[in-house]
């Protein structure tokens, strides 16, 4: 079985496909993820004319180190099937990643992986593409167990709020959390995706933002989102990617530290000790597991 890639998801750019000028523009930020959109950001009557523009951005400009995604249309429209023949078949080795939007169940996954696995065979790709899905709809937050074990192509589960919250009933004015419901609005589906994620290794992401104005809200929704085990947020405006980059980076002290404990922990083995005292803290085995997913996250970053 091919193992998954280990790509860095600390941000994931929302660009829209229809806009050359902005591509262009997200090409030259140092940045871990950037998605062309051919969904929500792209009118009907441009869709099919965007599909040409992305193959033309992800063939010509350099993306540098930036994962390269494109977002399809969903598998309910007409246009879901051509968006993926015409990108992969355009842009080939240029295309890393596909995301599927309101995926409902493991069976709309596994379409997009067959449809994938034929085309690399057909054209020779030699890697392969790689499947973020958005859970954002209530019936795939009920599935999404299923739908993270679906296939061994899927790297990530996104939690798609603006959708969800339609799909549920929760009114826009909701959404950012801060009108009076006591505490965080998202708690459970966000604990539910990363969960689902992490039971089959997959990375779990935090959706958008709207307000990309308002940087403290963004950097807490950035917080609690990384404190529940999701390793990225997604920006809507070039302005929120610095920030969510930050939020989802290691502290380099926290990483040395890390690296301590994990010393002092197999020292502790080395003479047979099962346990050991770290300033003033016993630390276990439990201990270590914690720490060394801080360490493997700082050593992809290269801290």
């Amino acid at each position: 079985m091919q193992e998954r890639p280990h790509r860095l998801r600390r941000c994931q750019l929302s660009v829209p496909g229809s806009s050359e000028k902005m591509m262009k523009k997200a090409a030259e930020m140092p940045i871990d993820f950037v998605f062309l959109d051919l969904e929500d950001a792209v009118a009907p009557s441009e869709k099919r004319a965007a599909r040409g523009k992305i193959v033309q951005a992800l063939n010509t400009l350099d993306w540098g180190r930036t994962t390269r995604c494109v977002r399809i249309n969903d598998l309910g429209t007409e246009y879901a099937y051509e968006d993926i023949i015409e990108v992969v078949e355009g842009a080939r080795e240029n295309l890393d990643v596909i995301m599927l939007p309101k995926a409902m169940s493991a069976s709309d996954v596994q379409f997009v992986d067959k449809l994938l696995a034929m085309m690399e065979k057909k054209l020779g790709l030699t890697k392969r593409i790689g499947i973020d899905v958005l859970i954002e709809e209530v019936e795939a937050m009920m599935r999404v167990d299923e739908i993270a074990a679906s296939t061994p192509r899927l790297e990530c589960l996104i939690f798609g709020m603006g959708d969800y919250s339609a799909s549920q009933g929760i009114s826009l004015a909701d959404i950012g959390g801060t009108t009076g419901y006591p505490g965080d609005i998202w708690s459970y589906q966000r604990h539910k995706l990363t969960i689902a994620a992490r039971a089959n290794r997959l990375d779990a992401v935090d959706g958008p933002f709207a307000d990309f104005k308002d940087a403290s809200a963004y950097r807490e929704e950035c917080r609690r989102a990384m404190i529940l085990g999701m390793v990225g947020k997604w920006a809507i405006h070039p302005a929120q990617v610095s920030l969510a980059q930050e939020v989802f980076s290691p502290d380099p002290a926290a990483v040395a530290e890390a690296r301590e404990m994990i010393r002092a922990y197999d020292a502790a083995l080395a003479d047979g000790l099962g346990a050991v005292q770290y300033k003033g803290k016993m630390i276990d085995i439990a201990s270590v597991r914690i720490v060394r997913n801080l360490v493997r996250r700082a050593d992809r970053l290269g801290l």
